[in-house]
């Protein structure tokens, strides 16, 4: 048994000081330090923060490695590296790349996702296909000429793995897509780079889609007599992601999208596989993309993913709303679990739940990652 001490533990609904985390491969519970077991090895956060791991339900690349390349060791060689950043569960995400090539991505996530319980990286829960079955007119970096139709056959063929897929509901068979995965599998169906309506996101919802893909970003926007997709986003009760870069989405709406969600507000990176590394160019779904900061763009100027890390995800929406840190922490932990369907047993640090577990200093920087009860990364 372990326990953490000197510690502010960040609950879903409350901050708790005075007290120690105990835990073993699951967590025990929260006891007073007099109540911590004399054989327990205490592990001091030095005045920091104790939160949940955090959960990224939409990243596509990190220290120039891509999902869609289809590269077993490139998708654990991510899973190392996001550990650092708090991240201790992910859905690698793949991209709008031909059918062949988005089979060997997902035949590589699959091959890793048992080994991925115990290994030194984030959990493998499973993949999101952002693509191919999006709209052309809201593609942003998307490769037009590999987009298909919604086929509800083969998302539910690679139910093992597919846990979440995004979908532009208008396109002919949209409706009947996202019917039948629900009905067929126990993936969630996200509206995404979409032209649809307010009225068709909000049948979209209807039809079983539970999720928005990183609102604002590449989907029809608010007007107040075309309330759109984004519209349909923040007064649905739809899980909601958002990339608070400060780039993708300016930080003055971060309150308003928080009020709105609550805790359907999810955090995530989109990161790109020039996450974690220097200024320059790289590649996106076979496309060249241009690095500079926090700014990924496609030659034409387009936004491109991101290079986002999902601790500062949490720092910046904490800089730029009035939200208690364990409000906003919840946003990227315990809301995208019950997103794809795994806040049983992930995402918080309550009693039973998976000792996935950050430490992090007063500024939320990781100091330690401790994943199923073990340290995984020491800064």
């Amino acid at each position: 048994m372990k326990c953490i001490i000197g510690a502010k533990i960040l609950l879903p609904n409350a901050t708790v000081e005075g007290k120690a985390l105990l835990f073993d491969k699951k967590i025990i519970g929260i006891v007073s330090e007099e109540e911590i077991p004399a054989d327990a090895e205490v592990i001091s956060a030095d005045g920091g923060y104790v939160a949940p791991g955090l959960v990224d339900v939409h990243i596509h690349g990190y220290l120039n490695e891509d999902v869609s390349d289809g590269n077993a060791d490139g998708i654990r060689k991510m899973a190392e590296g996001i550990i650092k950043n708090g991240v201790t569960t992910f859905l690698p995400t793949t991209m709008t790349v031909s059918m062949d090539e988005l089979g060997v991505a997902l035949d590589a996530a699959r091959s890793l996702m048992e080994e991925s319980v115990s290994w030194n990286g984030a959990y493998i829960a499973g993949v999101h296909a952002e693509g191919p079955f999006i709209n052309e007119n809201k593609k942003g970096a998307q490769a037009a000429e590999h987009i298909k139709l919604p086929d509800a056959d083969w998302v539910i063929k690679n139910k093992d793995i597919i846990r979440l897929c995004t979908i532009a509901p208008e396109t002919e068979g949209g409706y009947e897509a996202i019917k039948k995965i629900r009905e067929n599998s126990d993936v969630r169906v996200s509206v995404g780079h979409t032209d649809a309506t307010f009225e068709e996101a909000m049948k979209a919802f209807e039809c079983g889609a539970t999720h928005i893909t990183h609102l604002f970003n590449a989907q029809t926007p608010l007007h107040h007599r075309k309330p759109g997709v984004v519209g349909a986003g923040l007064a649905s009760g739809a899980y909601t992601e958002l990339i608070a870069d400060t780039f993708h989405v300016h930080p003055g709406l971060f309150q308003m999208v928080a009020n709105c969600k609550g805790d359907k507000l999810v955090l995530i990176t989109d990161c790109t596989r020039a996450g974690g590394m220097p200024d320059g160019e790289y590649t996106l779904g076979g496309q060249k993309i241009f690095v500079k900061g926090i700014k990924c763009l496609l030659e034409d100027g387009t936004i491109a993913g991101s290079v986002l890390k999902l601790n500062e995800a949490v720092k910046n929406v904490k800089a730029h709303t009035d939200l208690p840190l364990h409000e906003v922490v919840a946003a990227a932990s315990l809301n995208p679990a019950n997103a794809i369907g795994i806040g049983d047993r992930k995402g918080s640090l309550e009693v039973g739940k998976d000792a996935d577990i950050i430490i992090t200093d007063v500024n939320f920087d990781i100091k330690k990652t401790i994943i199923q009860g073990e340290i995984r990364y020491e800064a």
